[in-house]
C-alpha cells in the first residue's frame, strides 16, 4: 500500500538491509498490543502471508474471509480497495479495534505465522531505484529501553533473500496491476480484473506440501502470458 508520508519526519533518515543493526528489540515488552488495535484495513496480506496463515490454521482462504475456522468463527479477513486493486487485509474487530487474532493477555495468537507487516514493526519499506531499503518508523513504538537486533533475526523468514525478492516482484506487480485496474473505463471491469487477481493469488487452493515460491512464479507467469 502507498502512503504519503516524508520519510525524513517518520524514520532517522537512514536506509537499512537486512544485515544492519537496529535498536527495535525490547526484553521487558508487557504486550501493551497498541500495535494490533486500530489499524483499519492497512495491515494487507501478500500471498506468502495468506499462505502461511491457510497452512498454519489448516484451513481455506474462503475459510479465513467468512470465519469459519478454529480460532475464530468470525471473519479474520477482510477485502478493501488497495491501490486500485481488491486485496486482504487482517480484520479489526470490536470496540477496541483489535486484530482478530490478538488473545485475552493482549498477545498474538499466530505469532509464529503472522503476516509480514506485522514481523516488520516498526520498520517499514521504501522501493526506490528497482530495489527496497528498511526504514525505521522511529514514533511508532513509544516503549523505551531498546536494544540493537539485526533485522534478519528481527524478521525471523527462513530463506530470507528469496522471500525479499518474491516481496520485490510482488510489489512491482501490484504497480502495473494497480495502473492497468485505473486505466480500465467502467466500474464493472476493474471489479473483474481485481477478483480474477484475488482467485489467482489467494482464493485458488496451494498444494501446502509444495514450495510456496514455485507455485507463486507458475501464477505470476500465467497472469503475464494472459495479458499477452
Amino acid at each position: 500500500m502507498k502512503r504519503d508520508i516524508d520519510i525524513e519526519q517518520v524514520s532517522d533518515g537512514k536506509r537499512y538491509t537486512s544485515n544492519d543493526m537496529v535498536r527495535l528489540g525490547c526484553d521487558d515488552c508487557s504486550g501493551c498490543s497498541d500495535c494490533c488495535r486500530g489499524m483499519g484495513s492497512s495491515i494487507l496480506l501478500d500471498p506468502y502471508d495468506a499462505y502461511r496463515l491457510m497452512k498454519g490454521l489448516g484451513c481455506s482462504f474462503d475459510a479465513l474471509l467468512v470465519g469459519d475456522t478454529e480460532v475464530a468463527k468470525s471473519p479474520v479477513i477482510g477485502l478493501d480497495l488497495a491501490d486500485g486493486l481488491i486485496l486482504p487485509h487482517l480484520q479489526m474487530t470490536g470496540e477496541t479495534e483489535s486484530c482478530s487474532f490478538l488473545n485475552g493477555e493482549g498477545r498474538c495468537g499466530i505469532h509464529e505465522i503472522r503476516p509480514g507487516f506485522c514481523r516488520l514493526f516498526p520498520l517499514g519499506r521504501i522501493y526506490e531505484n528497482g530495489t527496497f531499503r528498511y526504514f525505521h518508523q522511529i514514533h511508532e513504538c513509544s516503549k523505551g529501553g531498546k536494544t540493537k537486533v539485526k533485522i534478519s533475526k528481527w524478521l525471523g523468514i527462513l530463506n530470507l533473500k528469496q522471500y525479499e525478492k518474491f516481496v520485490l516482484d510482488w510489489h512491482d506487480f501490484l504497480e502495473e496491476a494497480g495502473e492497468e485496474a485505473r486505466r480500465k473505463q467502467d466500474a464493472d471491469s476493474m471489479k473483474q480484473l481485481g477478483m480474477g487477481l484475488l482467485y489467482v493469488f489467494y482464493r485458488k487452493p496451494y498444494d501446502m506440501e509444495m514450495d510456496f515460491y514455485e507455485q507463486f512464479y507458475a501464477r505470476l507467469a500465467q497472469v503475464w502470458d494472459g495479458q499477452k
